[in-house]
């Protein structure tokens, strides 16, 4: 998602292209990008100068979206999920469901908070730091 990102605005970007440049399986790509599409975050553009686009500006994904596309709800354990928290008959004497829910909010409160666009300005920002040293010999 941040290589396409990186990419937005200038067309569809192939997943052999994002493969490369991120170092991982095409195959594996494939399987996340399937996710992705269906959830309306990204988009397929068929022919031959195809391939994915953001679904929505930068500015508009969270990293929480993506995060809760590709890997689930966001909670520590079950009980506490976000959807459907898993029934327990322990859970009105539960004296750690207090503590997973805030756990599972803060953490959702962080991931949420992020855009793909504030990881491109810090990614901007590293690369200016990278190339602000000079060094003289």
């Amino acid at each position: 998602m941040f290589d396409l990102a990186l990419h937005y605005g200038e067309g569809p970007v192939s997943l052999k292209n994002v493969a490369e440049r991120q170092g991982i399986s095409e195959h594996y790509l494939e399987q996340l990008i399937s996710g992705l599409r269906k959830a309306g975050l990204v988009k397929s553009v068929r022919g031959a100068q195809g391939g994915y686009t953001l679904a929505k500006e930068p500015n508009k994904i969270t990293v929480g979206d993506v995060i809760r596309v590709l890997e689930g709800p966001i909670a520590p354990v079950d009980c506490v999920a976000e959807e459907d928290p898993e029934f327990c008959q322990k859970a009105e004497n539960c004296v750690t469901k207090g503590i997973w829910e805030k756990v599972r909010d803060s953490i959702a409160g962080v991931l949420d908070a992020i855009t793909l666009e504030d990881m491109l300005k810090d990614a901007e920002k590293l690369q200016r730091d990278a190339n602000f040293y000079m060094y003289y010999i």
